[in-house]
């Protein structure tokens, strides 16, 4: 069983403040520690991008610094509450069933999956499809459309996918440190900050890393 932590992406147009790659209109980018410099940049302006959201009148994040590439930095180095369109991909390399995130959901809420494993047993990942993930029986059911009763689903025991979760979370760390170091390269001036925005998109504030040790036991 497989678990990525994916951005939903597409290809910038006409943009040349750094470097990016080519992608599939509104696929997803796997992120982990193996991007290239390009796969790396086109993440960083998909995250930029989408929370690129002009600051109030009375705003406290300040007006938007005159200068292109602090302009375009604005949103994602103030916004309080970022947004990282995406989440996490299950695939069981068995049946072929793929488990998506649907619309509206993101990155920043991947540990609603603790839910799951430590919390009510279920959680919403998203609508169109409506994507469920809870807990039944002694079982984890993952339903890519809770509202087709002919959905695929993927169904795999708690402690498995406790471990999967602890693996996910290592790839968002991966990139995230990967990110970092791209940033020193390609935005020097901005470097630190641009890492810190990216941590708190992908809710990797400093703490303990989830442990793969653990064996759930179900939610009362």
């Amino acid at each position: 069983m497989l678990m990525q932590p994916v951005l939903e992406i597409h290809a910038p147009d006409d943009f040349a403040l750094w470097p990016t790659g080519e992608h599939e209109a509104w696929g997803y980018l796997a992120l982990n520690g193996q991007l290239t410099p390009a796969e790396v940049g086109t993440a960083v302006w998909r995250l930029t991008d989408v929370n690129d959201v002009d600051p109030d009148e009375d705003d406290e994040r300040g007006p938007r610094p005159e200068d292109p590439l602090g302009a375009f930095l604005h949103g994602l180095l103030t916004m309080p509450d970022l947004f990282a369109p995406g989440g996490l991909r299950v695939t069981d390399p068995v049946t072929g069933t793929v488990f998506t995130p649907g619309c509206c959901t993101g990155l920043e809420e991947w540990r609603a999956w603790l839910d799951v494993t430590d919390g009510s047993g279920s959680a919403w990942f998203g609508h169109d499809p409506d994507a469920r993930v809870e807990w039944v029986g002694r079982t984890v059911k993952l339903t890519q459309d809770a509202d087709d009763e002919n959905s695929p689903v993927i169904e795999l025991p708690p402690d498995e996918l406790r471990r999967l979760l602890a693996g996910a979370e290592q790839d968002l760390r991966d990139f995230l440190a990967l990110a970092a170091s791209w940033a020193e390269r390609q935005l020097p001036e901005h470097a630190a900050a641009v890492t810190a925005a990216l941590a708190r998109a992908l809710d990797l504030e400093p703490g303990p890393a989830l442990g793969s040790e653990l064996s759930p036991e179900p939610p009362a």
